[in-house]
């Protein structure tokens, strides 16, 4: 099972079998189906042998015949080293799914593996600012998405990187997730732990995710984060004032308050829910 598992509806899929990941995008895309939505398969190979796959499959080929389900490849789409565009995406995604809806259907959901979009440092940067992007997209659009990465070939820490920008992931070392949340809840959520074996991974994490200050605050929602240390915390105050503003850290410990005290740092405010 996924971690991390939560109502927004991205998924991110580490694989080293690729059959297993196929096996998990269709029970993925055949929820949409259930539900009323649009879903679409995107392969890094050809769609042929992904359709003809679907077609012997309970409840896809009427789907595919009727433009329900597609299988979608992105040889079509991109080059080998291409390097994506995280708004041009976003949009692309954000006009299909309104587009679903004008159609009758409830929502536009995608299963895809990127692993072909990440293999370099450079779209690998650009891919996981993507992720955040999206993230956010789903606030407001009725569009859902499972993402597959083929660890043999990626890596450990590329995965990582990647993984820890979904809400929901299936990468057991993976220890603290940075993902948006609901927009009153602020500009992204932070969960799980934060100690010196990640503090490289969430700083990139943090640069990555382009948080935008509001009224001057940066407003985490930390209630699902068990653990952190003061090196994180000097972490979140660095990023708020290079960006000229509060960090507002919303959390359910006293600890991290009684901590953030101690430091006496001016770009961060701890905030306890009761």
């Amino acid at each position: 099972m996924a971690r991390g598992m939560s109502r927004y509806g991205h998924l991110c899929w580490a694989y080293d079998d690729p059959l297993g990941f196929a096996v998990r995008a269709e029970e993925f895309l055949r929820v949409g189906l259930a539900a009323g939505e649009r879903v679409w398969y995107v392969t890094d190979g050809p769609a042929g042998p992904v359709r003809d796959r679907l077609l012997g499959l309970d409840g896809f080929a009427e789907a595919l015949s009727t433009g329900a389900a597609e299988v979608r490849s992105l040889n079509g789409t991109y080059t080998s080293l291409a390097v994506i565009d995280p708004a041009g995406q976003v949009q692309a995604y954000r006009t299909a799914t309104r587009l679903a809806i004008a159609e009758g259907y409830t929502g536009l959901r995608v299963a895809a593996d990127a692993t072909a979009l990440v293999r370099t440092p450079a779209q690998r940067d650009a891919f996981a600012r993507y992720e955040q992007r999206v993230n956010e997209m789903m606030r407001t659009e009725s569009f859902q998405a499972m993402c597959g990465y083929h660890r043999p070939q990626l890596g450990d820490r590329a995965v990582a990187e990647l993984a820890c920008l979904h809400p929901e992931h299936n990468v057991d070392d993976l220890l603290f997730r940075l993902h948006a949340g609901p927009r009153q809840s602020g500009q992204a959520a932070l969960a799980g732990e934060l100690d010196p074996s990640n503090h490289d991974l969430f700083r990139t994490a943090l640069d990555r995710a382009g948080l935008e200050p509001v009224d001057d605050e940066l407003v985490l929602d930390a209630d699902g984060l068990r653990f952190l240390d003061h090196r994180a915390l000097i972490h979140l105050s660095d990023y708020a004032q290079e960006r000229n503003a509060t960090l507002v850290l919303r959390a359910s410990r006293c600890g991290v308050a009684r901590l953030a005290a101690l430091l006496d740092l001016p770009a961060l405010r701890v905030e306890v829910s009761r």
